[in-house]
């Protein structure tokens, strides 16, 4: 499956977060390594789910850019 995620600038960091996966989220240094942990968090998200017999959402969300005069 392919799930949307998103990338933000904190203070300190980045964090990343899974639209389509409430509570999945991650935090890193770089956004390398954001988006590598975030890959981790999906993972473990989706087993707990499956060991919990609950259903796993369906990738739904989709991204897209909008350019707009600067």
């Amino acid at each position: 499956m392919r799930y949307a995620i998103v990338i933000e600038k904190a203070p300190a960091n980045y964090a990343a977060y899974v639209p389509d996966l409430p509570g999945c989220i991650a935090t890193g240094a770089t956004v390398a390594e954001t988006e590598s942990l975030i890959r981790e968090a999906i993972e473990f998200h989706i087993e707990g789910l499956k060991s919990d017999g609950l259903p796993i959402p369906l990738p739904s969300s989709q991204v897209e850019y909008v350019d707009v005069p600067a």
